[in-house]
């Protein structure tokens, strides 16, 4: 190790010089160490943000085909599906619908199409699960009405087709007899399945987490402000209920177990 020594100064002038700058390299050192401590410190704190989910923020999972439709599962596994819309009424029947599924709607004007997949084989318990869906994603919802009428068919029993009569988008008229389902109560669950979010009819016997019932009433909460406050129950967004909730006023409830 060479030194550079300084003519002018003294030994111990010298000395000190070096000792005063090993002493500020010692300082910078540990100001780097800390930093680089600091540094690691809030990669890691990044990081589990990164990882947790946060209220109101929106996670985003790969949905299946039938999630773009209202849907649920009956307890026994079968698939019902409904029509967000006119247009999806008449896709439901003419894309999805197969011989041996069901077709429901309540028995007043506007309302979704249910389909019950292998609906012909469904036990009477899931006949009426999907009338109690078709019953609360229709008007009767909207007109706070406690229950309605709702129908079932086969899909042979469907057309558009009838003389000297216009039959508009999303409805059908309906050949033969209807198994009917009277005054069908209009109530709902909500509450976190196995894959999220979900909603399911009152009768049936799937039970979700920290769920609540929902029942129409004029005196109730509309969408908006009911997906709000059921976004801050669950810690999601309320885009996540929009898409889920019949349309009209609601109130809620805690479910009886």
């Amino acid at each position: 190790m060479r030194l550079k020594l300084f003519y002018n100064k003294s030994v111990h002038e010298n000395a000190a010089y070096y000792y005063q700058l090993a002493k500020e390299s010692r300082e910078k050192i540990v100001g780097v160490e800390k930093a680089i401590e600091e540094t690691k410190k809030e990669m890691e704190d990044a990081k589990k943000e990164a990882g947790a989910p946060k209220s109101g923020i929106r996670i985003k999972r790969q949905k299946e085909w039938h999630e773009k439709f209202h849907s649920a599962f009956t307890s026994a596994g079968k698939l019902m599906i409904g029509g967000r819309s006119a247009q999806q009424n008449d896709q439901l029947v003419s894309k999805h619908m197969e011989d041996n599924d069901l077709f429901f709607h309540a028995d007043i004007q506007g309302g979704a199409v249910f389909v019950l997949k292998e609906g012909i084989s469904a036990s009477e318990d899931e006949l009426l699960e999907t009338a109690q869906m078709a019953a609360s994603f229709s008007n009767a919802w909207k007109n706070g009405n406690a229950g309605v009428d709702v129908y079932c068919v086969r899909k042979s029993q469907l057309t558009k087709n009838v003389s000297g009569g216009f039959v508009p988008s999303g409805a059908f008229a309906i050949l033969g007899e209807r198994k009917w389902f009277r005054s069908t109560p209009l109530i709902l669950r909500i509450g976190m399945g196995e894959k999220g979010i979900a909603l399911v009819p009152d009768r049936s016997k799937t039970r979700l987490k920290n769920e609540l019932a929902l029942v129409p009433t004029l005196a109730g909460k509309d969408k908006g402000a009911l997906a709000k406050s059921l976004a801050k129950r669950f810690g999601l967004h309320p885009d996540d209920f929009l898409e889920l909730l019949p349309n009209g006023k609601t109130k809620t409830r805690e479910a009886s177990s």
